[in-house]
């Protein structure tokens, strides 16, 4: 019975006691809020004044000295040598991941960025052994490059791997053939909507002649284009009057004798023949100024509208009058295959 009485005893007497030792606990020390913290000096852990019985923070700061405070002097020396570290100059340490010491880009990124697919794609080129670097198939992955250097063939024909740019226009009549006019008067440079990039029109057309001309930012290209030892061939569309003799086309390739001396077409033929209307087609590789209409009028047939067709490989097509393209990386290629680059 004894044991059951203190068993069953009156739990509630247990949790008073314990209501008792937690407050005589509290009462020992400050609350979180009424705390201070000493920053050197002779001053204590806690203030008796604020909050507890009177001596408890004597009491609490007994038990641990306090520390001395620090002199400005050794605060100065610290931000001093802080600040004589992140000072000194950044060493240039060598790079010791993989590949590091390989310079240039990757071919397959090369390939990419000068448009000629994904870099999936560019690999599966390189795979089916389409691509020759300075000359030679490329038979493995990886292999890098120097853009500016190196030569980068696709199928034969020169990928441009720099940020060039290559439009064709089709020029209407009445447009000059400069990127910019004194007189205000319409030009090329009216077209490119683009001017953050300097372009060069790749020779000229006549005032009052319409078709193709090529902007680039590749003056070595539109240098080569324009230079009489490559002789690229150009391509026009004469409507004239007849009727014509049967030998007008072997007068033309013979040469016509001109002011500035003679000149020859590469190729003659009638395209459409309406009456007395005739248009025609001459193909020369020869760049002198209105040299397709001094040409025909001193054979004796004057034009009335000329179109020029074909630069070189690249064909006006069904393009609109006053309409910009850009070129397709094959037609770039074969640009450069043209003169040799």
């Amino acid at each position: 019975m004894r044991s059951s009485g203190r068993n069953s005893g009156n739990r509630n007497y247990r949790g008073a006691g314990n209501q008792r030792d937690d407050k005589s606990k509290r009462a020992g020390r400050p609350r979180p809020e009424e705390r201070r913290y000493d920053v050197g000096g002779n001053g204590t852990a806690g203030s008796g004044r604020q909050g507890g019985k009177p001596g408890a923070g004597k009491k609490a700061a007994q038990g641990r000295r306090s520390a001395p405070a620090r002199p400005r002097e050794y605060d100065a020396q610290i931000e001093e040598r802080n600040r004589a570290r992140h000072d000194k100059p950044q060493l240039k340490l060598p790079k010791t991941f993989p590949g590091a010491e390989q310079e240039g880009e990757r071919l397959q990124k090369v390939l990419a960025r000068a448009g000629m697919g994904s870099r999936r794609a560019c690999e599966e080129l390189i795979e089916q052994r389409r691509v020759e670097v300075n000359g030679r198939i490329v038979t493995e992955q990886g292999l890098r490059v120097d853009p500016d250097k190196d030569e980068v063939k696709v199928d034969g024909l020169t990928v441009a791997t720099q940020a060039y740019l290559f439009f064709a226009l089709n020029k209407p009549a009445g447009v000059v053939s400069t990127m910019e006019d004194p007189d205000g008067r319409q030009c090329l440079g009216d077209y490119v909507t683009n001017r953050e990039t300097r372009l060069f029109h790749v020779g000229r057309l006549d005032t009052e002649t319409e078709g193709i001309i090529l902007l680039t930012n590749h003056g070595e290209l539109a240098n080569r284009l324009t230079h009489p030892r490559y002789g690229v061939t150009k391509t026009y569309l004469a409507a004239i009057q007849g009727p014509l003799p049967r030998d007008l086309g072997r007068r033309l390739k013979e040469g016509i004798e001109l002011e500035d001396g003679y000149a020859r077409a590469d190729s003659f033929r009638v395209v459409e023949n309406t009456g007395k209307n005739y248009l025609v087609e001459v193909a020369l590789h020869e760049g002198r100024k209105h040299i397709v209409r001094r040409m025909l009028a001193e054979a004796g047939f004057p034009v009335d509208k000329l179109v020029r067709t074909r630069f070189g490989p690249i064909a006006l097509g069904d393009q609109k009058s006053g309409w910009l393209r850009r070129l397709t990386n094959t037609e770039v290629g074969m640009l450069m295959n043209e003169v040799g680059l």
